[in-house]
């Protein structure tokens, strides 16, 4: 396996869809990334030479990827929730933040089911 910016890239698979494993970078700056490191986007990453893997990652070096998106993200929802905007309020309580209904879906943000039991009525 091929290292580039510390993420084990697959040798079988093509230069665009391999790069595409790290994060922060999708299949249109996988294909800038190779464009600029005049690499063909077909061959695949056991094919590259050194010189060619040292030329991409040189053109990835320039971007913000993994931890220090990763971190830069975190920072960002830290502020909104900081502040006590709307969208900070909603990351804090776990509800989804842009404008979805709340009553029958969302349960990828509001977790697995919270069962709340019946008060059994009093007798006379």
């Amino acid at each position: 396996m091929a290292r580039i910016s510390g993420v084990d890239i697959p040798k079988q698979k093509r230069g665009v869809i391999a790069l595409t494993y790290i994060y922060g970078i999708g299949k249109s700056r996988a294909q800038e990334i190779l464009a600029t490191s005049k690499v063909s986007e077909d061959t695949k990453v056991s094919e590259w030479t050194d010189e060619e893997t040292g030329r991409i990652r040189e053109a990835v070096g320039s971007y913000k990827i993994e931890g220090e998106l990763r971190s830069e993200l975190q920072l960002n929802i830290k502020r909104l929730m900081d502040i006590g905007c709307y969208r900070g309020i909603r990351h804090r309580s776990g509800l989804p933040l842009r404008g979805q209904r709340t009553k029958n879906n969302s349960r990828t943000r509001k977790g697995k089911r919270k069962t709340v039991a019946n008060k059994k009525k009093a007798t006379k």
